[in-house]
């Protein structure tokens, strides 16, 4: 994922930071799952439809109620590639401003490794209220490192996005 840890201008460093996921957690990428459920998966056609997810009420408003206290930060395993959709989609939604941390186009390790890696470095310098994601390996990981986890449970899970958070190293 890339780098882009320090606080954006504007930002204080001193409010604590709420960590939130996209696809599955505010974004229903229901929609769109059928691109990894063909041999070869599609992955170009599977986030070229990412700007039209529907939002998902439930996240959307567990981040509007975080930005009260929080900035927000998203975390997603999406490719830098898909920066401008991210940005525009996440402004679409009404959801609070906040940084957006992507994956590298080229990065291809399990999701449950890279979203720890950005929390541990993230948590060198800001308290980490919460993390809001629907990967159960990530958030078993991020819970038993001492991050307090909200499991985003309120889309219907797709077996073929763990396997490609976990095996594929794409989302």
């Amino acid at each position: 994922m890339t780098n882009n840890s320090r606080p954006r201008p504007g930002s204080d460093a001193r409010r604590p930071l709420a960590v939130f996921d996209l696809d599955g957690t505010l974004a229903d990428s229901a929609h769109r799952q059928r691109f990894l459920e063909r041999r070869p998966r599609d992955w170009d056609a599977f986030f070229a439809a990412a700007p039209h997810d529907p939002p998902l009420a439930q996240g959307v408003a567990l981040a509007l109620e975080y930005a009260q206290e929080c900035e927000v930060l998203y975390l997603t395993g999406r490719p830098e590639r898909c920066r401008r959709d991210t940005e525009t989609w996440i402004a679409a939604q009404g959801l609070p401003e906040g940084r957006i941390r992507m994956r590298r186009n080229d990065d291809r390790r399990p999701a449950r490794r890279t979203k720890l890696e950005i929390l541990r470095g993230l948590a060198r310098d800001r308290e980490i209220r919460v993390l809001v994601d629907d990967d159960e390996l990530v958030c078993e990981d991020a819970e038993r490192a001492g991050f307090t986890v909200v499991r985003a449970r309120w889309a219907a899970a797709s077996a073929a996005l763990k396997v490609a958070q976990e095996r594929d190293g794409r989302t």
